[in-house]
């Protein structure tokens, strides 16, 4: 069985509600799984035992969510000292607000998670321009939401922003899978 786990934080429920459509999208691949996780209860063992790793996080002042960066900075330092997650496959998502159409800092905030998951030696899975859902809700690192009002008031994420996030989790699947028990080292 082929386990993707996917860590997140969410605010008001749009990045839990991504979260969940990544891991529908997981499930519709044979033999695939997906664990869903909150970034402050993630363990090591969690990180050995997955063959991939997807991480969520809100945007705040156009950077991850403090949760999601302490996971990363107590967590995953210690997979990242110890070579243990090297070659399984990981990949990104946000929600953002802000002014303008730009994806409220989503972009930035996925670049800064996709440093931190090359950094672990995971094979990144982007998401391609022609999936469904990429025009509502997609960009090349990974799928977005844009969960507030031009006004910054919360709306809520649209089930159409969420069609971007379930084929990205059958991506994810099938590439671990293709991947699993390959190795990168000797």
């Amino acid at each position: 069985m082929v386990k993707v786990l996917i860590v997140y934080a969410s605010d008001h429920g749009s990045v839990e509600k991504m979260a969940n459509a990544v891991a529908e999208g997981v499930k519709k691949v044979a033999d695939c799984e997906a664990e869903i996780r909150k970034a402050e209860n993630v363990k090591m063992d969690d990180l050995v035992s997955c063959d991939a790793l997807v991480l969520g996080t809100p945007v705040h002042m156009g950077s991850i969510d403090w949760r999601v960066k302490k996971f990363i900075d107590t967590v995953c330092s210690g997979a990242w000292m110890q070579d243990k997650i090297v070659g399984k496959v990981g990949a990104v998502f946000a929600s953002g607000a802000g002014y303008g159409g730009g994806g409220g800092g989503c972009e930035l905030t996925m670049l800064a998670l996709l440093n931190n998951i090359a950094e672990l030696g995971l094979i990144i899975v982007p998401l391609p321009k022609g999936t469904p859902g990429y025009q509502a809700a997609g960009l090349q690192w990974g799928p977005y939401g844009r969960a507030h009002a031009d006004d910054l008031s919360p709306k809520g994420l649209s089930d159409d922003q969420l069609v971007s996030s379930k084929h990205h989790g059958t991506h994810i699947a099938r590439a671990a899978k293709a991947l699993k028990g390959s190795t990168i080292f000797g």
